[in-house]
């Protein structure tokens, strides 16, 4: 019970947050979405966060929240270092604050993938199911990803016009969540 309650206010503050991408229909409405999936996955395996650590299942879940952790850090560090975050900015789409980034940053996890913060999130949501893997949990999993790719991609689009070439010649040369891989 106590899960619903703790879905239900999360819920109204990831609302808030994305209340701006939710009018407009922007990435941010995807993400939404994404989160609210994470979020039920975490809420049903919040009780087994801890049980058995040494289990190998658990161990992968750890190894996956750790690179989440890291990739998280250092994203919003260079978002915010590098891409020059102005409010500014004006693009048509609705981003969160460190977001609204006026320079396109090509440097540490940036120079390999496009998208270290949802990279950050996937690596989340794998970290989250393998605390307790089943099969509704999965389900989860793979709706909180298929949301993330769906994510990106509309981001892109938008970085595509503000950025234009620049962005584009981006895309040619870096993997989208996984270095080298995807």
């Amino acid at each position: 019970m106590w899960q619903l309650v703790v879905f239900a206010l999360a819920s109204a503050g990831l609302g808030y947050i994305s209340r701006e991408s939710l009018r407009v229909r922007a990435h941010g409405l995807y993400r939404f979405f994404a989160w609210e999936a994470m979020l039920g996955l975490f809420l049903l395996n919040v009780d087994f966060w801890f049980v058995d650590p040494l289990a190998p299942h658990q161990l992968v879940a750890w190894a996956l929240l750790i690179v989440s952790l890291i990739l998280v850090l250092a994203g919003v560090r260079l978002l915010r270092a590098i891409g020059k975050p102005d409010q500014a900015r004006q693009d048509g789409s609705a981003t969160l604050a460190f977001e609204k980034t006026t320079t396109l940053v090509e440097v540490g996890a940036y120079k390999y993938i496009r998208h270290p913060l949802y990279s950050s999130l996937l690596f989340l949501t794998w970290g989250i199911f393998f605390k307790m893997p089943a099969w509704y949990s999965g389900v989860l999993a793979l709706l909180a990803t298929v949301l993330l790719f769906a994510t990106a991609k509309i981001e892109e689009r938008e970085n595509v016009r503000f950025f234009g070439l620049a962005y584009q010649t981006y895309i040619a040369r870096t993997k989208m969540f996984v270095p080298f891989l995807f």
